[in-house]
């Protein structure tokens, strides 16, 4: 009878041990799981940021390739433009993410300056004067050929538009043309108007406006 007893308790103490070692097991089974189920959750989220970064990349690359500063570059009328906007350290600028409207000087435009002016303006003592006459032909804001005829629509047949230089042009109608007029009064046409760029439009334009 006692060497019976003696064999029940055996058996159930192997029993609970038994069963408290699978309970270990099961816990740390459990643990391990739990690890690689963190560790997994994040590899996604380092996955999925990193995409989100080179996407990001991508698209500011694709506008930068499409900025005003690069339609300029590629335009053929506008190599001048982008030796004085390189010249003032404006290139930048309108790469960059923005909405602006720039009415764009056209090589001619330049060829018609007093010989000398362009020369002297793209002097390093003088980069101030002209980044304020660059300035002078850049709207903060998107206006297409459709939105100045109905600024001029509005005005009963002119308005004035303010520049980043902080001074006004005035563009109005010259039979089915778009004029500006510039602080000394001398007018440009628009030759070629609606060029579209991530940051903005272009409107290339035959004069070089100069403020007062």
């Amino acid at each position: 009878m006692k060497f019976n007893k003696l064999i029940i308790a055996l058996a159930v103490s192997t029993g609970v041990l038994v069963s408290c070692n699978d309970g270990k097991k099961n816990e740390e089974e459990i643990r391990l799981e739990e690890q690689e189920m963190q560790t997994a959750e994040a590899d996604k989220a380092a996955k999925e940021a990193e995409e989100a970064e080179m996407k990001a990349q991508q698209m500011k690359e694709e506008a930068r390739a499409n900025s005003i500063a690069s339609k300029a570059m590629a335009a053929e009328e506008l190599d001048t433009l982008v030796l004085a906007l390189k010249a003032a350290g404006l290139s930048e600028m309108l790469m960059a993410e923005g909405e602006y409207t720039v009415f764009a000087p056209t090589d001619y435009a330049f060829s018609q300056l007093k010989k000398g002016t362009l020369e002297d303006l793209t002097k390093a003592e003088n980069k101030e004067q002209l980044v304020s006459v660059l300035q002078y032909h850049v709207i903060s804001g998107i206006m297409r050929s459709e939105d100045l005829g109905k600024a001029i629509d509005a005005g009963n047949g002119k308005a004035k538009i303010q520049t980043v230089k902080g001074e006004e042009l005035t563009i109005m109608r010259d039979g089915d043309q778009i004029v500006i007029r510039d602080g000394k009064g001398k007018k440009a046409q628009i030759v070629l108007g609606n060029i579209e760029a991530s940051n903005g439009v272009v409107h290339e334009v035959n004069k070089v406006l100069m403020s007062k």
